[in-house]
């Protein structure tokens, strides 16, 4: 009788992986910070979204917009992965690539998972006939103004919702097969055009030119060439992933939109249609969990939010304007100017409970000299209880008034600092008590928008 064989024992080798997640509703800097660490890591790996987010790099003072592409295809020899949780506009992604082509950049280190789903035509014009529908119908049930999702129209919704449908979701594998694709396209085509037609009708004559339907010639000539040009970087990256980190090769991920938009754990239904924290990565990826041993959660010094939804904090008034101007804050994909508030503790410190963030990068200081007073968001009144926890959806998030702890503001410049010692009382009081509200150590400060304008924790 054969004896049954011995398991292996042999311990795999594993690489302590990074992630870097947005702890707001976006635009928090991720960016910076994946371009600052990259070159710690074998490669930088997108697992969630897709156009609709935007990352701003400034490398020696030229800004570089990225969409698709993961930030830390700026780090000259790493690896630039589009997992599979990502939702591909090939036709944006090719124009990104050319573009940072044109500047210099290196781009062969870019691959894309062949399981990613993909951002056709028809998902642009059902995502924007939705967004009519929703402000008319909310106008209409409410007498209000419009309050609609405010999505950036890129067709991300309608992708995520084909691949939950299955049968008319359309991968980037599909691209390179035009047999399978043009099936799926027939099929697609004929559910697309039908719901097109309803929601038209729903829209009525407020939008009479929004919405159209599309043939799958049209598709198919659209998709078979640009899937040709990105054939040579479409890969099983599940097990490329999979060696590099058995191989002790850490990776970095890079969430993109923000922990507050998570479709789950968001200010529902004000939020994204993916997975935007931690808990996405396994899903978005194939990497377990467990393979990833640090979470910097990037927060900027203050709040902002693009579209509607709840914003707490929100200001309405000079001083509000004076930090979006001086911040900058203009969406990176959109170019809409966004809401901007006080610093919410609330929020931030509910976010890095979800993520188990493991250090902070705290990003934009810099905009906040100059102000006398500095108000920080460290509990709410909600129908006149108070309480420090998050609540669950946005309706709950509307009623909620903040409690604020006021801190004497910092008028020095601050940008040339490089330690934390450099930095005022004002600023350093300021940095600690985000450290003790969220219980979690500062290991970044960015104090301005270059590379080189950062405080580490090491300095």
């Amino acid at each position: 009788m054969t004896a049954p064989a011995t398991a292996h024992t042999t311990p795999r080798p594993s690489a302590p992986c990074t992630a870097v997640v947005g702890l707001q509703w976006g635009d928090e800097g991720k960016g910076k910070v994946v371009d600052l660490i990259a070159p710690e890591f074998a490669g930088v790996v997108r697992y969630n979204g897709g156009a609709n987010a935007g990352h701003s790099v400034v490398v020696k003072g030229e800004r570089y917009a990225l969409h698709l592409i993961p930030s830390g295809i700026l780090a000259p020899g790493k690896l630039a992965i589009i997992a599979n949780g990502v939702v591909v506009d090939p036709e944006v992604l090719i124009r990104e690539l050319t573009g940072l082509e044109q500047r210099g950049v290196d781009t062969s280190g870019l691959i894309i998972s062949d399981r990613a789903h993909v951002v056709l035509p028809y998902h642009k014009a059902e995502d924007e006939l939705r967004e009519t529908v929703l402000a008319q119908a909310r106008a209409g049930a409410t007498g209000s103004a419009s309050q609609a999702i405010g999505t950036t129209k890129r067709g991300i919704g309608p992708a995520y919702a084909d691949k939950a449908h299955r049968a008319t979701a359309v991968r980037m594998r599909d691209l390179l097969r035009p047999d399978a694709l043009r099936a799926k396209v027939e099929l697609s085509c004929a559910i697309k055009n039908a719901t097109v037609l309803g929601l038209r009708q729903a829209a009525g004559a407020h939008a009479p030119e929004v919405g159209r339907t599309f043939t799958p010639d049209e598709i198919m000539d659209w998709a078979v060439p640009l899937g040709e040009k990105l054939r040579p970087r479409v890969k099983d990256t599940t097990y490329l992933m999979h060696e590099l980190v058995a191989a002790g090769k850490p990776l970095l991920f890079e969430g993109a939109n923000a922990a507050l938009l998570d479709v789950d754990h968001g200010t529902h239904p004000f939020v994204t249609s993916s997975s935007t924290t931690v808990l996405g990565i396994p899903s978005g990826t194939g990497i377990p969990g467990s393979r990833i041993g640090t979470a910097i959660g990037v927060m900027k010094a203050y709040s902002t939010r693009v579209g509607n939804g709840p914003l707490p904090t929100e200001l309405k008034n000079p001083i509000g304007d004076r930090i979006r101007e001086k911040g900058r804050e203009y969406g990176t994909t959109t170019g809409r100017p966004r809401r901007v508030g006080w610093l919410d503790l609330v929020a931030v410190r509910y976010s890095a409970m979800l993520n188990g963030v493991t250090s902070l990068a705290i990003m934009l200081l810099d905009v906040l000299s100059g102000l006398d007073e500095l108000n920080v968001c460290v509990a709410y009144q909600i129908d006149g209880i108070q309480t420090d926890r998050f609540p669950a959806d946005a309706e709950d998030l509307d009623r909620a008034r903040p409690v604020y702890r006021t801190l004497r503001g910092f008028g020095e410049d601050i940008t040339k600092a490089r330690t934390r010692s450099d930095l005022p009382p004002g600023a350093l009081a300021y940095v600690e008590l985000i450290e003790n509200i969220v219980g979690v150590p500062a290991g970044l400060i960015s104090v301005g928008p270059d590379r080189e304008q950062t405080i580490r924790a090491s300095a």
